[in-house]
């Protein structure tokens, strides 16, 4: 079997839970599903339960996806949806992929949308007054404005790398830096919001040990300090 970027296991859920500000237990639950007050939940990510501590890159992309929606009660409602689309795209991530995303597939997903009686709230594509096909506007600012995915695939590629604080910003999470840990050009922004923090450093003596730029290491700092 080919292992892609998306099948690469990267990190522990919960350090994928602090790099992506979502509570561990949530994306615990999201990944190997829970039991709360007598009922079981099961998985929204994984088709069923399998025990393994790690996150895989393609969960964790579609882990980011489901936190433009972390606001709504009701992700179990999404899981038949998302089932649906790996049947129909043939693949484990089909959120960490663009084609859901495409002009040219909206439609299916719109049907699919339908068919699974997702909650209008959940929903990845509207159509307008007009017929035209629309993406939700949480997706598109809490998600596709800070993935980035492959371009060179005609039909729309798997995810790369996210930016947590959007494209303009240094910091980036990428699944071969670091373990999928936030960094800035390859040094982890933990490390320069502690050594600020600790020491007192200032970002121009940081930026200077490490060769970075100065406004790279205040985008560090402020993405650990917004955690």
């Amino acid at each position: 079997m080919t292992i892609t970027i998306l099948d690469r296991p990267v990190t522990t859920i919960g350090e994928a839970a602090c790099q992506l500000r979502i509570p561990p237990a949530t994306l615990r639950s999201w990944l190997e599903g829970a039991e709360r007050q007598g009922r079981h939940y099961e998985p929204v990510l994984r088709n069923t339960p399998t025990g393994n501590p790690h996150v895989t890159w393609g969960e964790m992309v579609e882990a980011r996806y489901l936190r433009a929606y972390r606001t709504y009660v009701p992700m179990q409602r999404i899981r038949p949806f998302i089932d649906a689309l790996r049947r129909e795209f043939s693949v484990p991530y089909p959120l960490a992929h663009f084609r859901p995303y495409i002009d040219s597939t909206r439609r299916l997903v719109l049907r699919l949308q339908e068919e699974a009686d997702v909650p209008d709230e959940l929903w990845l594509v509207f159509e307008g007054a007009d017929g035209q096909l629309r993406l939700n506007p949480a997706i598109t600012q809490d998600f596709l404005a800070q993935v980035e995915f492959d371009d060179t695939a005609g039909d729309g590629g798997a995810a790369l790398r996210i930016y947590p604080q959007g494209r303009s910003s240094a910091v980036v999470i990428d699944p071969l830096v670091s373990s999928a840990a936030a960094t800035v050009a390859g040094v982890r922004t933990a490390i320069l919001a502690e050594r600020a923090e600790a020491f007192g450093e200032t970002p121009e003596e940081l930026a200077k040990e490490f060769g970075l730029t100065v406004p790279s290491v205040k985008a560090a700092i402020a993405f650990e300090y917004a955690a």
